[in-house]
């Protein structure tokens, strides 16, 4: 059964990253002032989502705040991807007590839950920021890549053009980019844009626990983080609507990503 290009959940996610990209102009306003004024602040005609706690213009903060959510979900995809790419590679053409051991190591690392990973490397790396915590959650979810991709290329590892390029003496990055790339690439899309919405999720549960950026920088997460405020003050704006726009965006990168697992699964049985 053919699944239909989710046109909804694109057109969603596009507008939400069109307005992340443009905040300023779309926001108008300075997401880090504090109107002291303007505190816990209801929705109004003034404050379209209302203010926090600090009486910061919470629709502001939406967007620039996405900025930084989307800009730490890319990075870590970016860094995992590669990892997983070259792991997985690596380990798919080697010998079988190499592929095994890099195995054996993969299937250690994902036993360990991920958060405690990424809290253990951010206490090491110190105080948190952007590019920080991009790299932390990063380096801690290429494996099941990893092994997707192993699985991939230990198929093709004896194709004839594979073969051809390594008695000729390629190298091995040649062979990855013109040979296996190619032909894996559309099996793991799915796996690649499903931990971009995870690296945006668990960014927001840092923040939410207190381990992510600090409250003074906007993010989704760094607003939920105050949430708990916001329960005890009856400032449901401050939960709901970034709660809203970080659901939503999880949503649609879940049907994108749903759609390409489909999408491969059918061409590789054509």
């Amino acid at each position: 059964m053919n699944k239909k290009l989710p046109y909804l959940s694109i057109t969603i996610l596009a507008i939400i990253t069109g307005g992340c990209l443009l905040a300023g102009v779309l926001s108008g306003q300075d997401p880090y002032y504090m109107n002291t004024d303007a505190v816990s602040q209801a929705p109004s005609a003034v404050h379209l989502f209302g203010t926090d706690t600090l009486g910061r213009d919470i629709f502001a903060i939406i967007w620039h705040g996405g900025r930084l959510s989307l800009m730490i979900g890319l990075t870590a995809t970016l860094i995992s991807t590669a990892i997983a790419i070259v792991y997985g590679c690596l380990s798919g053409l080697a010998g079988p007590r190499i592929d095994d051991l890099m195995m054996r190591f993969t299937e250690i690392l994902m036993s360990i839950p991920q958060i405690l990973l990424v809290i253990f490397l951010q206490a090491i790396w110190g105080e948190p920021t952007v590019f920080s915590i991009g790299i932390v959650l990063g380096i801690t979810s290429w494996m099941a890549v990893a092994k997707m991709v192993r699985s991939e290329v230990r198929q093709m590892r004896e194709a004839e053009y594979v073969l051809a390029a390594r008695s000729m003496g390629a190298g091995f990055f040649y062979i990855l980019w013109n040979h296996l790339m190619p032909n894996f690439m559309s099996a793991i899309m799915f796996m690649i844009v499903t931990n971009l919405g995870s690296a945006i999720a668990t960014e927001a549960t840092l923040s939410f626990l207190g381990l992510g950026l600090p409250t003074g920088v906007v993010s989704w997460g760094s607003l939920m983080s105050l949430s708990q405020k916001a329960m005890l003050t009856g400032a449901w704006w401050l939960l709901i609507i970034p709660g809203a726009f970080l659901v939503i965006t999880l949503i649609c990168i879940t049907e994108i990503g749903e759609y390409l697992r489909t999408t491969g699964r059918r061409d590789r049985l054509i």
